[in-house]
């Protein structure tokens, strides 16, 4: 345990990383957008998903932590198993303090009628019927699984190279399009929206720790035979 808790401090060395850089983005975001909401001449609620951009900043994330401190951390003889969980935890401690502060921007907006312009950033009707505890479980699920998506693409990068990773984003970019197809040409797009809103937001979250933990799994296979 202490051996992980040390990678997790590697990681943290870099602290315009993993603190500074995601709330300049979403201090950033969210100014500009207050802005823009009182700038718009509409008397109705006004919605605006610029305040989720620290999100998907993780994808940068995951390729960052595995690209400025793997080779490091084999220079210092830290084990393959070790990185990995270290650099997890680190994920999840972020992703979880990112989602409270989405907690927290939600219950401002409501007591503040959307920061006194009617515009909300992080109050999603949608997800917040769910109630905030799947609201914190949705964003958590979400930037987990966008850490883990740079991180496993920066794993196969170091395993296999460029071609590997250009080969592996074409297929995935051909699967898409293929369901897509499928689903176009036998007309089920309607039972594909009625199955989305039957799971729920709460589904759609477990269903995304689910793809959480897929990945996991790739990425530390891959990470056992990549290069430094």
């Amino acid at each position: 345990m202490s051996r992980i808790l040390n990678v997790v401090r590697l990681q943290l060395v870099n602290k315009m990383t993993w603190v500074w850089i995601p709330l300049i983005i979403l201090v950033a975001a969210s100014a500009l957008s207050i802005v823009i909401f009182a700038m718009i001449p509409v008397d109705g609620p006004k919605y605006s998903g610029a305040g989720q951009a620290p999100l998907w900043y993780f994808f940068a994330l995951g390729l960052q932590a595995l690209t400025l401190t793997f080779p490091f951390s084999q220079a210092l003889s830290v084990t393959r198993r070790d990185f990995f969980l270290g650099t997890l935890s680190t994920a999840v401690l972020g992703s979880a303090a990112l989602s409270a502060v989405f907690l927290l921007g939600g219950w401002i907006e409501d007591a503040t009628n959307g920061w006194g312009a009617n515009g909300f950033l992080f109050r999603v009707p949608w997800m917040w019927q769910a109630g905030p505890l799947t609201v914190w479980l949705s964003y958590f699920a979400l930037g987990l699984l966008l850490f883990l998506l740079g991180f496993t693409g920066a794993t196969i990068y170091k395993r296999a190279g460029t071609l590997a990773i250009t080969l592996v984003g074409v297929g995935a970019g051909l699967v898409l399009v293929g369901l897509a197809f499928l689903v176009t040409r036998f007309g089920l797009w309607r039972q594909v929206g009625e199955g989305f809103a039957t799971m729920g937001v709460l589904g759609l979250a477990l269903w995304g720790l689910v793809a959480v933990a897929l990945l996991a799994g790739i990425s530390y296979l891959v990470l056992r035979r990549a290069t430094p």
